[in-house]
């Protein structure tokens, strides 16, 4: 997830805006280090190739989702792949074996890192008629691990988590990074703000896109940026609306506050789960 720094770091000089993904303007020096063939994958999954990084267990693109090789050499078997406007969005692949309790783990964090996982897991576990929940484990590795990173503002963004999606196999992503940078959350981290990237990096994980990943500028800013009919990984839910989701907790880029599942994410993650 990203924050928008004004005029450059989570603190904009004049602003202090967070955004919850990544930024829109392209750095050349880090795409260019990407190969064209891993930048062709890249787009004809439907993701944005501006800026996109090389990590370690793949390729972060659109400021807060790693693809890993997996993710790029699969293909899709849906058909029913559309030109993105307002509506919510889900990946290829989706957790299976449902129903399923997905465990979570936190390393090397500090407590309210902790208190916000709990917090995350809480409001998806709160959701009526799932198959699918999660339960917070003190000791060993969770099916999702998180943990930490340290990363400084770039071109105006920082990002405040990362994650991926799920594996062909039906499995969760098993990661999810948070930015300990002091641009990112500052030196007294708010819970319910963190809980909020947590939730946000978990819908990642089961399956979930940016709900503006066709316009980022709608929560983001900057231009105008639309991927169209995307080769895969860009799968309408049924019964969200073709209308602008204001405060969806998939919104590209974060409030800098407390946001968790519009009316339109219950009726998308009562469809998937």
């Amino acid at each position: 997830m990203k924050k928008i720094v004004m005029p450059f770091a989570v603190v904009c000089i004049t602003a202090m805006t967070f955004v919850a993904c990544k930024k829109d303007a392209k750095t050349s020096a880090e795409t260019d280090a990407v190969p064209q063939s891993v930048l062709a994958k890249i787009q004809s999954q439907g993701f944005s190739t501006d800026a996109v990084k090389k990590v370690d267990n793949g390729y972060l693109v659109e400021g807060d989702i790693i693809l890993t090789d997996e993710n790029l050499n699969s293909k899709s078997t849906s058909p029913t792949l559309l030109i993105a406007q307002e509506e919510q969005y889900r990946t290829t692949n989706l957790v299976t074996r449902l129903p399923r309790t997905v465990t979570v783990s936190v390393t090397n964090l500090p407590t309210v890192y902790v208190l916000a996982t709990q917090e995350a897991i809480g409001r998806y576990n709160a959701l009526p008629n799932k198959r699918l929940t999660f339960q917070y484990i003190s000791s060993g590795t969770g099916d999702i691990d998180i943990y930490g990173f340290n990363e400084g503002p770039s071109g105006g963004y920082i990002t405040l988590g990362s994650s991926g999606f799920p594996t062909a196999a039906g499995d969760p992503f098993n990661q999810i990074k948070m930015n300990q940078n002091q641009y990112a959350y500052g030196s007294n981290p708010d819970q319910h703000y963190v809980a909020s990237v947590i939730q946000h990096e978990m819908g990642h994980c089961i399956g979930f896109r940016h709900t503006d990943y066709m316009n980022r500028a709608y929560s983001c800013g900057g231009r105008r940026s639309n991927e169209g009919s995307a080769g895969v990984g860009a799968i309408l839910i049924p019964g969200t609306p073709s209308t602008a989701n204001a405060e969806s907790f998939m919104l590209a880029c974060s409030n800098g506050g407390n946001r968790t599942f519009n009316a339109n994410d219950l009726i998308a993650m009562d469809y998937l789960y």
